[in-house]
């Protein structure tokens, strides 16, 4: 008897509101959300939650939301976003999460592809965008709008606002309990939970379909390798829309019962990131980065006996991570020595940073330098790389605390199987593989193939089974005199420099390897300042022969680094920011390579046809 309860109570959690619906059960009053308001944090319960969700689920019901009907939710991170998400997934609809910056020719793209029933927007801005395609969309049924400022006088009878929606839903949960309570049992561990769409560094987007047994099991699997607790507070500020967040701020959550805090905007990360102190942080590397820029800032300022007991601290400190990271003891002598400089300097740094809680932290969905890796290990900041993909539920591979190995990303989750392919990709066998591609039987085939997913990537697997990446296979370079080159190997060497912010290398079919530089505008302009280097426009900073020869100089540290055939013989520093609105970057801030040569083509050709540095 007992080991058929324990089927039936594993079996009954192993779709998204099944799940949502215990823990609720379980948490009652304990606060799930928080959210900053005209100065005040707001907490939000399970109870509140999941009541909610309710609402919204039963009023999508009543207005017509089939089983497997997909629904679009486009705003920033907030609570009413993660609400809705949950609401729609309880009346066994689909979640599509829309970039809020996406421009709206992508927004009506991704609203059509999914042929989705209704649209959540958070505010005029975003409202403004459905406008723009409302005669293209004619299987919308309702859009609905959260945030009402600005909207006050409009008028659509399309359009409705969330108090009225929830006030629906609220009369529809109050008649028929049983109505969401029907569906929340009827939904299938193998129906599509979430369309995530891939942010498409190359061609239109793509929607991976993942199911609600990829979503559950990969809430318990990436909090058991690492254990998080519902003591735990984590702080929620990535696209929502994205894998990566949706594992800490939805995933992770539903399994463990933790707080998620959200931010009031991203202006504010840095303030609120002090106030929450959370436990747990995960960011994309550009964050880790801006956090090590802005201790190199604060440092370049401070006394000279300050920075002396900086400098000595962090050289005791790498000293230790450098032996941690290659699991080799730590002598007792360098171990007091960084204790020692843990209380005299780190344990400071860290409160400011707000990082003083921080029992652990992940970079996830780009690579990460690994000297950027090995600084914050040095500090006492226990972060570690992740590696995966939105296709494999988000994460493949994570380095366990206390284990973390220097130039990789860890060994595979538990559950997960890696093996290297002849040509070098990475190939993934897991319960979080996604279905497939929506509408795309054809993308879905080259990805999966006998129950494996084609990463795309290539790597190596070492003798303790950690896996290290060395590039996207579509990325490596072969040079003219047959070279094999990974640029990505290079530009996070570059990326350390406190004045790059980003690079991309190039070389392909090239006699050599050359590169388009994007500077750290905030230490750029730093230094420019400090040296009376006159500029007035982001342009003329660019252009300045000061700053070319502060470049040449980061360039030339980086070059002493590498092989010959690596090297990197010109470079040209990009006049103009990149942005995700003009289609550089991806919204987990990823450069487009693609475009970014296309963009930036005379730029190239003009460095290969001039004299080399």
């Amino acid at each position: 008897m007992q080991e058929n309860v324990k089927i039936t109570s594993e079996t009954a959690l192993d779709t998204v509101p099944r799940l949502f619906r215990q823990t609720a059960e379980k948490k009652g009053e304990r606060v799930a959300m928080r959210k900053k308001e005209y100065g005040l944090w707001h907490d939000i319960t399970w109870n509140d939650y999941y009541a909610q969700a309710k609402y919204v689920g039963s009023a999508l019901i009543s207005m017509g939301l089939e089983k497997g009907d997909c629904v679009s939710i486009i705003g920033d991170n907030c609570p009413e976003w993660v609400i809705i998400d949950m609401g729609v997934q309880c009346a066994g609809g689909v979640a599509v999460g829309v970039y809020s910056t996406n421009a709206w020719p992508q927004v009506e793209y991704v609203v059509e592809n999914s042929e989705s029933m209704f649209f959540f927007v958070e505010n005029e801005e975003q409202l403004d965008k459905w406008l723009n395609f409302k005669d293209k969309a004619p299987q919308l049924k309702k859009v609905i709008v959260w945030d009402l400022e600005g909207l006050r006088n409009f008028n659509d009878p399309m359009v409705m606002t969330y108090e009225e929606f929830l006030d629906v839903g609220r009369e529809v949960f109050e008649r028929e309990p049983e109505l969401i309570e029907k569906r929340i049992d009827d939904v299938e561990s193998d129906d599509i939970s979430m369309l995530i769409y891939t942010s498409g560094t190359t061609g239109p987007p793509k929607g991976a379909m993942l199911t609600h047994r990829n979503m559950t099991w990969m809430g318990d699997a990436i909090t058991k390798d690492n254990p998080m607790y519902e003591t735990d507070e984590v702080m929620s500020f990535l696209p929502l829309c994205h894998i990566f967040e949706q594992l800490f701020t939805v995933f992770g959550q539903l399994t463990h019962g933790y707080t998620v805090n959200f931010i009031e905007n991203m202006d504010t990360v840095t303030d609120n990131m002090r106030e929450v102190s959370p436990t747990v942080g995960y960011a994309v590397p550009r964050i880790w980065e801006k956090y090590l820029s802005a201790v190199y800032i604060r440092m370049s300022d401070a006394t000279w006996f300050k920075k002396l007991v900086f400098g000595l601290a962090l050289k005791i400190g790498k000293q230790r991570a450098t032996l941690r990271m290659n699991f080799k003891p730590v002598p007792f002598y360098i171990e007091g020595l960084y204790q020692l400089a843990y209380l005299a300097v780190f344990r400071k740094l860290k409160e400011r940073l707000g990082f003083d809680r921080m029992r652990m932290a992940y970079s996830g969905a780009a690579p990460i330098s690994p000297d950027v890796l090995h600084f914050f290990q040095s500090i006492g900041v226990n972060l570690m790389e992740g590696y995966g993909q939105t296709e494999g539920t988000g994460v493949t591979c994570v380095s366990r605390a206390g284990k973390v190995k220097f130039g990789t990303v860890g060994p595979p989750i538990s559950g997960t199987e890696v093996k290297i392919a002849e040509d070098g990709e990475i190939l993934v066998r897991s319960p979080s593989i996604f279905k497939g591609y929506y509408k795309n039987p054809e993308a879905t085939e080259e990805t999966l193939k006998d129950g494996w997913l084609y990463s795309g990537d290539v790597g190596e697997l070492d003798e303790d089974g950690y896996l290290k990446i060395t590039d996207r296979k579509k990325d490596i370079i072969v040079t003219a005199g047959g070279k094999n080159i990974t640029p990505q190997y290079i530009e996070n060497k570059l990326k350390f420099s406190p004045y790059i912010n980003d690079a991309v290398v190039i070389g392909d079919k090239r006699k050599f390897i050359s590169c388009l530089i994007m500077i750290d505008e905030d230490n750029v302009v730093k230094y420019a300042q400090d040296n009376k280097i006159q500029f007035s426009t982001y342009k003329d900073l660019t252009q300045s022969p000061e700053i070319i020869k502060l470049i040449k100089g980061e360039m030339g540290n980086v070059n002493e680094t590498l092989s010959r055939v690596e090297q990197v013989k010109k470079f040209t520093i990009l006049p103009k920011k990149l942005y995700e609105e003009d289609g550089e970057v991806t919204p987990t801030m990823k450069i487009k390579r693609k475009y970014v040569n296309d963009a930036f083509g005379d730029l190239i050709e003009a460095m290969y046809k001039r004299p080399k540095i």
